[in-house]
């Protein structure tokens, strides 16, 4: 019967950061917390994740015994700048679809278990970090983050992944508790733009930005849309100010090739004109939490980003866009981009997109109005006629 140490052994050869082990015990208060706050949460449900059955790691695996929890540094190598201002950095090199890299290690310490008897179910709906905290292998943060007790410099930029498993292993001692200093004045809970992180250790995931990059319903309401700033996809506001995380992001690290070649394929401008074809071969492999029917969303955040660069050289991208684009989704939020660069030329796009197809819907109609407003334009009647 294999042991303990030999499968942190194996884990550590395969180049994972940290291990932990605990029972398979269900996450009493993590479900307490879904039960009481299901508005917030019921998102998770419409998007084919249960959270709440996910409490339970006997509805994962009938016959769980222990909890396995791996532990990896997710940011050890620099990123292009043009990249981590649009996106978050735990999906930049992320290779759960591409079946490379991390995703060959979790199929190779799943295959030693296998060997040695031990099935084993990693699910998306288990609580990760709640599970890698009660294993000792980190705390929590203001931000709700994990911070890791011994690797990455006891930074947040780590990624827990568990394994349930069939075979009972003596747990090691949970450190699920909040360590921030004393002397953080709330850093990561001032940074959050959209307020959704609520200083207590809870947050509002409605309000998140990563959230609301690909999960949110609908065009983003005009009150979050400056507040979301140049992010497309995810988010890493809270962790870039945490002084938790200083010791790591000072440090100096070797370029990441494999995204640096990818680069061009997240320009901002491509993500806008994107086809479904261009998405599938480029994006989707990297970032996968939409799909191919979901484009509307990426090109509604590339036309937000824009318009918070306040940069008036993609005027003529978004009036491009207003034209390929019938979503009106896309076509309100570029009309608000156009509004928030501001200008002639962009009020100029704003009067002639106005007069297209007829005449905008009431909906597009109303978005050009307060782009007006927010251009320091007059209103302009005739739109409506």
């Amino acid at each position: 019967m294999t042991t303990k140490g030999e499968i942190i052994n194996t884990a550590r050869a395969l180049g994972f950061e940290d291990i932990g082990f605990t029972t398979a015990e269900p996450f009493v208060t993590q479900r307490d917390l879904l039960a009481n706050k299901r508005d917030e949460y019921d998102w998770a449900t419409q998007v084919g994740l249960d959270l709440l059955a996910g409490t339970d790691p006997l509805s994962v695996l009938p016959t769980a015994k222990s909890i396995i929890v791996l532990l990896k540094a997710y940011w050890t190598e620099s990123l292009p700048p043009s990249l981590e201002g649009h996106f978050g950095r735990c999906y930049l090199d992320d290779d759960r679809v591409t079946q490379d890299g991390m995703a060959t290690k979790l199929k190779a310490f799943r295959g030693f278990l296998r060997e040695h008897g031990i099935a084993s179910k990693v699910p998306f709906n288990l609580p990760h970090r709640l599970a890698a905290a009660r294993a000792g292998l980190g705390t929590f943060g203001k931000n709700c983050l994990l911070y890791a007790n011994r690797v990455a410099r006891r930074s947040s930029w780590v990624l827990p992944i568990a394994f349930v498993v069939d075979r009972e292993f003596v747990p090691d001692e949970p450190t699920a508790r909040n360590a921030c200093p004393d002397w953080c004045r709330n850093a990561c809970v001032a940074a959050c733009p959209t307020r959704a992180l609520k200083g207590n250790g809870t947050i509002d995931p409605r309000r998140c930005i990563s959230y609301l990059s690909y999960y949110g319903e609908g065009i983003t309401p005009i009150e979050l849309r400056e507040a979301m700033g140049m992010y497309v996809y995810g988010c890493d506001r809270c962790q870039n100010v945490c002084p938790r995380n200083s010791a790591w992001t000072a440090q100096e690290l070797p370029p990441n090739r494999r995204v640096q070649a990818k680069a061009n394929a997240f320009d901002l401008a491509a993500l806008l004109h994107m086809d479904r074809a261009y998405f599938e071969a480029n994006i989707w492999p990297h970032m996968f939490y939409m799909s191919a029917d979901d484009i509307w969303r990426w090109k509604m955040n590339a036309a937000r980003a824009m318009g918070n660069s306040l940069d008036e050289r993609y005027v003529s991208e978004l009036a491009r866009a207003f034209r390929e684009n019938d979503d009106e989704r896309v076509r309100g939020m570029i009309a608000w981009a156009l509004g928030r660069i501001g200008g002639d030329a962009a009020i100029a796009v704003l009067d002639d997109i106005g007069r297209i197809d007829g005449g905008p819907s009431e909906r597009i109609c109303a978005e050009i109005e307060t782009a007006r407003v927010a251009a320091s334009a007059p209103s302009c009647g005739h739109l409506s006629t």
